[in-house]
């Protein structure tokens, strides 16, 4: 792959169950087991699903008309299955948008359904890749010698 597909986090321990996530650009966040505020890792999961499409809506119907309001709900049941294993299902983002009245705000409100329906089929890496089911590959890097 080359560098300008290449994405990476740097996960660091803090304490038991406590972590900070970092981007290669300096930012970073707290990630935990969910004992305090900090995000746990389906929180995160459920956030850059959300996210992904959030933003590529966001920015096809914000050409039109800046929303009056823009939130998006994503929810999902966490299950152990038959194997045994944990994992989401039920996945659903939820948009609530709203525009302004006038001719710009009809134009947003028209482009909506076009761009939530190319995020989801085209745009959003993040849920793509969850429904396409990319294998992870863990690995431990003294094994490795990196």
């Amino acid at each position: 792959m080359s560098e300008d597909t290449f994405r990476s986090v740097e996960i660091e321990r803090a304490s038991v169950g406590q972590y900070v996530v970092r981007n290669v650009r300096g930012g970073s966040m707290s990630m935990g087991t969910g004992q305090d505020a900090s995000f746990t890792p389906v929180e995160l999961l459920l956030a850059a699903i959300g996210g992904c499409t959030a933003i590529d809506v966001d920015h096809i119907t914000s050409r039109r008309a800046e929303p009056t309001q823009f939130s998006v709900q994503v929810t999902g049941d966490k299950i152990r299955d038959e194997a045994g294993g944990n994992r989401m299902q039920n996945l659903t983002v939820k948009f609530t948008v709203t525009f302004p009245q006038g001719a710009d705000g009809d134009r947003a409100r028209e482009a909506l359904p076009r761009s939530l329906q190319q995020s989801h089929e085209r745009l959003c890496t993040v849920s793509r890749t969850v429904e396409l089911g990319i294998p992870v590959s863990i690995v431990d890097a003294a094994s490795t010698g990196d």
